[in-house]
């Protein structure tokens, strides 16, 4: 099972799998049959409030990951959508940001990587501050 992240301005291709909508915004610009996508989960993107203070401010990232862990933590079910597509196969977080190394997608597919065992089942979640 692969588990990428894709900017929702490229296009989609038949290896990225189900494509999953990750953000809580629409990205401007972009026609819903455009993005190819399997679901929209809007709840498992970071809160109105961490999204505004990040801001993707390169400079606050180490703090944004940690804060953004620390809500996937609590999320719990909202979470399940995309651990079950993950058992199906391979999954493709879609997100709208501009910086490819600085966006929640790339925290979300860490912490889901992290939690999820070759199974399915959830482990528990480790928050590291270093990281």
């Amino acid at each position: 099972m692969k588990l990428l992240i894709k900017r929702a301005y490229e296009p989609a291709a038949a290896a990225d799998g189900a494509r999953i909508m990750v953000d809580r915004l629409w990205p401007r610009g972009v026609k819903k049959e455009a993005l190819a996508l399997a679901d929209w989960l809007k709840d498992v993107a970071p809160s109105d409030p961490l999204r505004r203070w990040f801001g993707h401010d390169p400079a606050r990232w180490t703090e944004f990951r940690r804060r953004y862990r620390a809500e996937l933590k609590c999320l719990g079910r909202a979470l399940q959508p995309l651990r079950d597509a993950q058992q199906r196969g391979s999954v493709t977080l879609v997100y709208g940001a501009k910086d490819a190394q600085h966006n929640h997608a790339v925290v979300l597919r860490e912490f889901l990587l992290k939690t999820s065992s070759p199974t399915g089942n959830v482990r528990s979640a480790r928050i590291d501050s270093a990281a």
